[in-house]
């Protein structure tokens, strides 16, 4: 297993001031669209960028006000390739790449100034349950796989073809990884992996970048045993593993019934902290770009039905979580109220292993 540097230790050190648990946002695009964004387009939330920066700057606001502690930027469908298609040029393209980070950072500044002042002051308590007063607000700089670019689907299968070679997948990620980094997030979240193939471009890219901002890997699954190219979990998260500039891996946008067994065999190949976000359950149907319900096959849960196994995913190891797809922010503060309230037993049930010595 992979032994920490700086940049797993700068994650850990998140983790530590926390109280051993960050809570990551949840959909964006969904989020968007319930504001009135148009996200019909291949740029998917990325529109935004150019359209409604406004609005993207409201949704990070609301996950923070609900208790998330990670905010990823809306740089998954941003692409360099991308925006070029649609006539954006490339020095334009860099520029949207980098305000996505610094629109991300705005909402940061404004929820931290509000903490002490102004409408966000009284909101470091949710539900009744006083949070951490000083807890980690970090933001992720969300880089979206291959498939993601191609809108058809592909990041739910890893197939991307013969002629798709890891190089090639190296040439595609890599200027946009650069700009991303070199606008100072906190994070960089490759999302959605669905390949070993793709996770291994990305770990010699870190390395070659000399990328020196803590990263984390999230694969999706179909089975619960596999990556959804069918290449095994155990082989992807030994990918991240391997790679010092890794911090954390993990799972997103998968069905929630599959998140418990896939922690448990990420923790065999690897100590690094595990990051859980998953979708709803629902299925993404690529021809119609739609969600559908798939309650019938056994994976749909309702929107924060979830939340009910995140004290199970914890202990099985993940230390990250949040939601992806058709999530939104009364997920994430359920998730961030599941959390304390697990701290809370824990603390009760270590206070009851001591004898009472009142009147000795």
């Amino acid at each position: 297993m992979g032994r920490g540097d700086g940049h797993d230790d700068a994650l850990r050190r998140w983790l530590r001031e926390a109280g051993g648990w960050l809570v990551v946002d949840g959909a964006l695009g969904t989020e968007l669209e319930a504001h009135g964004a148009d996200l019909q387009d291949e740029l998917w939330s990325a529109r935004c960028l150019v359209s409604a920066p406004h609005l993207i700057r409201k949704v990070h606001l609301d996950y923070l006000d609900a208790g998330a502690n990670i905010i990823t930027t809306a740089s998954y469908q941003a692409t360099l390739q991308g925006f070029q298609s649609r006539g954006v040029s490339r020095e334009q393209g860099e520029a949207l790449l980098r305000r996505s980070v610094q629109i991300a950072q705005e909402a940061r500044a404004i929820f931290v100034e509000g903490r002490s002042k102004g409408p966000y002051a009284a909101r470091d308590e949710y539900d009744g349950v006083a949070s951490r007063a000083h807890r980690p607000v970090l933001v992720a700089a969300s880089v979206g796989s291959y498939g993601a670019y191609l809108a058809d689907g592909s990041e739910y299968t890893g197939d991307y073809g013969r002629s798709v070679t890891k190089e090639a997948l190296k040439n595609f990620h890599r200027r946009r990884l650069q700009v991303l980094a070199d606008a100072g997030p906190d994070l960089i979240a490759f999302e959605t992996i669905p390949n070993k193939l793709e996770a291994q471009a990305y770990a010699e890219l870190l390395e070659e970048n000399d990328i020196r901002i803590p990263a984390w890997f999230s694969f999706t699954s179909k089975d619960g045993a596999n990556a959804a190219s069918g290449d095994p979990i155990t082989e992807c998260a030994a990918v991240a593993d391997s790679c010092r500039r890794v911090a954390a891996v993990g799972i997103n946008c998968t069905a929630p019934r599959l998140i418990h067994g896939l922690v448990l065999s990420i923790s065999k190949v690897t100590s690094k902290p595990i990051v859980v976000y998953p979708n709803t359950g629902e299925t993404y149907v690529a021809e119609t770009k739609e969600w559908v319900d798939s309650a019938a096959a056994g994976g749909g849960v309702a929107g924060t039905d979830f939340v009910s196994c995140v004290g199970k995913w914890r202990q099985a190891g993940a230390s990250l979580v949040g939601g992806c797809c058709r999530t939104g922010p009364a997920t994430v503060r359920a998730i961030a109220r599941a959390l304390r309230e697990e701290d809370a037993a824990a603390d009760a049930d270590t206070d009851d292993d001591y004898p009472d010595v009142a009147g000795l």
